[in-house]
């Protein structure tokens, strides 16, 4: 009876957390929570949604960066959010679309690699994570057919290989691989004409860090829902950095000279006009 057993938990175990959620309790599921299906002729749901996320790379990694407002309608529901988490410790998750939905399936990914780490007792390859990731996305599309769409960014540092990677996704959860930047997000079209005027490669840190900061300035010049930095409630960007010792979050001090510094460039710049 006890080897029966055994072997039934060991035929019910997998490395993927989502597939355990799927067959056992699937009611838990972000895109499965209270999913009830849109009577033709209503308004969308108002709901706060997550704007413009910015990635690169530079020399020895990648970075990812998002700004800290999000919108409802033509209102700020947040000057306050995070856009941009660590998927791991050599992967970082960015995300534009709703809001809610964005933030849960942020951290059932985060709890799939680090159950997949458990059960397998390794890192699952970069090329996993990104279509594990892009599954997940697609396990949302009912809602993204009803205006609830997620459209996240994924880098990471690929161990293997010894080089940073960038990955973005469709609604459908196409998975696609950038190669030296991208952007997602309302203010993307902004953030990613700055990029091309800036990028160029072998950046250091610090220069990738700097034109984060200033691709995100100039898309909160023309959109709206995109926040710039605030130096009045001392708000800065959210900015990762992915190398080969793991992911880390660029310090506040950091992006506050950073924002310092071209507001007194563009500042100086409309003098001498």
């Amino acid at each position: 009876m006890q080897e029966s057993t055994a072997n039934q938990v060991a035929a019910n175990a997998t490395s993927s957390f989502t597939e355990h959620l799927q067959r056992d309790r699937p009611e838990l599921l972000p895109y499965n929570r209270g999913h009830q299906a849109t009577v033709p002729g209503t308004p969308p749901l108002q709901v706060p949604h997550a704007t413009t996320i910015v990635a690169m790379s530079y020399a020895g990694g990648v970075l990812m960066a998002g700004d800290r407002r999000a919108t409802m309608g033509n209102v700020i529901a947040s000057r306050h959010i995070e856009k941009v988490f660590p998927a791991d410790r050599y992967s970082v998750l960015g995300i534009a679309g709703t809001a809610g939905i964005a933030i849960d399936l942020t951290r059932l990914f985060q709890v799939e690699l680090e159950h997949y780490e458990k059960i397998e007792g390794t890192l699952l390859s970069l090329e996993g994570k990104a279509n594990r990731l892009g599954a997940m996305i697609r396990g949302n599309l009912p809602l993204a057919m009803q205006g609830l769409a997620v459209v996240p960014l994924f880098a990471g540092f690929d161990t293997s290989a010894g080089v940073g990677r960038l990955f973005s996704y469709d609604v459908t959860g196409g998975r696609y691989e950038e190669h030296e930047h991208h952007t997602v997000g309302s203010g993307s079209v902004f953030a990613r004409g700055a990029l091309k005027k800036l990028w160029r490669p072998n950046l250091s840190e610090a220069e990738a860090v700097s034109i984060a900061v200033e691709a995100l300035y100039d898309a909160a010049d023309d959109d709206s829902a995109t926040g710039g930095p605030d130096t009045v409630r001392q708000l800065w960007p959210v900015i990762y950095t992915v190398d080969r010792a793991g992911a880390r979050r660029v310090a506040e001090n950091v992006l506050a000279a950073a924002a310092g510094n071209i507001i007194e460039a563009r500042t100086n710049a409309g003098r001498e006009a």
